[in-house]
């Protein structure tokens, strides 16, 4: 059984939960993929330091010693833990949120959206308070594609793709990504299809923001800023 490490940022009087999933590298500009090294505790982001917010960093197993559907696997069972266990930390279950940046992202609209990885857990993707994809991507995964030997450029939607797994009833979606002109190749168009999509499905709990003059890693700062002005106290 993988043990995945969660460090825990807790802070007096916890109100709110977020499960942050790592970007797949240490340093967080240029991300690209499941196969970055291990997070450090210091990059929990300090925005949420100080504040009446407990965070669990999550970490997963990484490509290529791992394959799909592996990480997805142990981002639901992280997230499945902070569900079962926030009590023990003074946390309420039922305001626990999940947020992610790059692959990070991607796992979180998986594990949101894709409601049989946390079933495996016992536990309802229905039950989150909130999910906050930063410049995930929508379609499959490059990795997961990398893995089946399909052209990197060629876009797949199949079972390990958000968009194949939208539905409605979701948890209160919100999805950031960098300025469309500075960002990865169609990441802004990926989640800008996805947003449709969910709507056109009767979800009316989901927003995307563009932040302008951002690009793939440098939206994550000021999308911590907007992830915790989202979150209600």
């Amino acid at each position: 059984m993988y043990l995945f490490p969660i460090r825990m940022l807790t802070g007096k009087n916890v109100v709110n939960w977020i499960c942050i999933i790592r970007s797949s590298r240490k340093v967080l500009p240029r991300s690209s993929g499941f196969t970055g090294e291990d997070w450090k505790v210091g990059e929990i982001p300090p925005v949420f330091q100080g504040r009446k917010i407990a965070v669990a960093g999550v970490n997963y197993r990484l490509s290529p010693r791992a394959t799909h559907p592996a990480y997805i696997d142990d981002a639901a069972a992280a997230v499945a833990w902070v569900m079962k266990h926030i009590g023990e930390y003074g946390g309420d279950p039922t305001r626990v949120y999940v947020a992610g940046h790059s692959a990070g992202g991607y796992l979180t609209l998986m594990v949101g959206l894709d409601k049989a990885y946390l079933a495996r857990y016992g536990e309802d993707a229905d039950r989150l308070a909130g999910l906050f994809p930063v410049s995930g991507q929508t379609n499959t995964h490059f990795t997961i594609r990398k893995e089946r030997n399909i052209p990197f450029d060629i876009p797949v939607v199949d079972c390990y793709a958000p968009l194949n797994r939208a539905r409605k009833g979701i948890p209160p979606l919100v999805m950031i990504t960098g300025d469309r002109q500075l960002e990865m190749t169609a990441r802004y168009e990926e989640n800008l299809h996805l947003e449709v999509i969910l709507k056109a499905l009767g979800n009316d709990k989901v927003t995307l923001y563009e932040l302008q003059g951002f690009d793939h890693g440098s939206v994550y700062t000021p999308a911590c800023h907007l992830i915790l002005n989202q979150i209600k106290p």
